[in-house]
């Protein structure tokens, strides 16, 4: 069976570098993840950097480009990463369904705007250019984040009631810049693991713009709208979302907890706790909760799921990717109405 031809566009650190990282889980970039693939064939790069170019050719062994419409048009792949800043992926995208790219992976956050964001969005409904476009919210892909979904969703905890999350990333960035790079997984990942949509409410502490100090994000999930024609389920309360983004630490934390009516989950980077509602053995009458035991070790196969998916999407063209621009939208509406808070 002949190989998929893929391309990336943008060659830094998710796109290939990320790969010399020793302690990091393999594959754990766009350029590792095609080449570690059967079925995929990586057959060039483009990158306005001279340097990065150099780095990438002596890596993969391909050709590479400063121009993307050039190489689009020399090697015609089916699957295009593009690992560029989020204000040039709009651009892109676009390109790459001008060329026919039937399957496009596009780094989070989808868009740095909503504007840009919805455009994008709106390449995927075209019937005259038709493509699939994959946001790269890995969370998604995760074998850790499956499982809690699965949790979740089998209703083994009761009735979902409440959702907090706490980000730190690092001491430099501002805390808007903290929640827009890389809140769009967190934002992402609890939409992913309750099915519904995050929307803000208020928020109160340091301000956005500070590069100290914490912000706390009030909001709520509400259920994705049914397809048509199916009645509006009633009932349901929204519920709650907590999210604390923090500035000024010196170590990284990426955590959900999903408090239940029988119990709650906690995941994370390093995290995967389950706990369960028992008699309490300290007050009679009373329920405490106590660990499942339950834990999640191996590989997640977050990159290499990713790269399956897109291969599957250009084996199977009625195929809706695990991770949708649709998706990655949803994101950029919720950080926009953060950010216009």
């Amino acid at each position: 069976m002949e190989k998929i031809p893929a391309a990336i566009i943008g060659l830094g650190r998710i796109a290939s570098l990320l790969e010399e990282d020793s302690l990091r889980e393999k594959p754990c970039t766009h350029a590792g993840a095609i080449t570690a693939h059967p079925d995929c064939s990586l057959i060039a790069g483009c990158d306005s950097n001279e340097k990065r170019r150099r780095l990438f050719t002596e890596k993969w062994q391909v050709p590479v480009y400063a121009d993307a419409a050039e190489m689009l048009r020399l090697h015609r792949p089916r699957i295009l990463s593009i690992a560029t800043h989020p204000d040039s992926h709009y651009q892109y995208c676009s390109l790459a369904a001008s060329f026919g790219v039937p399957v496009v992976i596009c780094e989070k956050p989808l868009a740095d705007t909503i504007v840009e964001a919805r455009k994008i969005a709106r390449l995927c409904e075209s019937s005259q250019q038709p493509i699939r476009i994959l946001t790269n919210h890995e969370r998604r892909y995760s074998q850790d984040y499956i499982r809690a979904k699965a949790i979740i969703d089998g209703k083994s905890l009761g009735k979902l009631l409440s959702v907090r999350a706490v980000l730190y990333m690092g001491k430099t960035r501002r805390l808007l810049q903290v929640l827009w790079h890389d809140g769009t997984h967190l934002a992402d990942a609890i939409m992913f693991l309750t099915g519904a949509v995050l929307k803000h409410r208020q928020q109160w502490g340091a301000k956005l713009s500070a590069k100290s100090g914490t912000v706390w994000l009030e909001g709520k999930l509400q259920s994705a709208p049914p397809p048509v024609g199916t009645p509006l389920p009633g009932g349901a309360l929204p519920v709650p979302v907590i999210m604390e983004v923090g500035a000024g630490r010196d170590h990284l934390v990426f955590e959900i907890e999903f408090s239940c009516e029988k119990g709650r989950l906690r995941i994370g980077n390093g995290v995967f706790e389950v706990w369960e509602s028992l008699p309490s053995p300290y007050a009679e009458q009373f329920r405490s909760l106590k660990s499942t035991g339950e834990v999640f070790r191996g590989p997640t196969g977050y990159f290499a799921n990713m790269i399956q998916d897109a291969v599957d999407c250009v084996k199977e063209r009625s195929r809706k990717p695990r991770s949708s621009a649709a998706d990655g939208l949803k994101v950029i509406e919720y950080l926009h109405s953060v950010k216009a808070w």
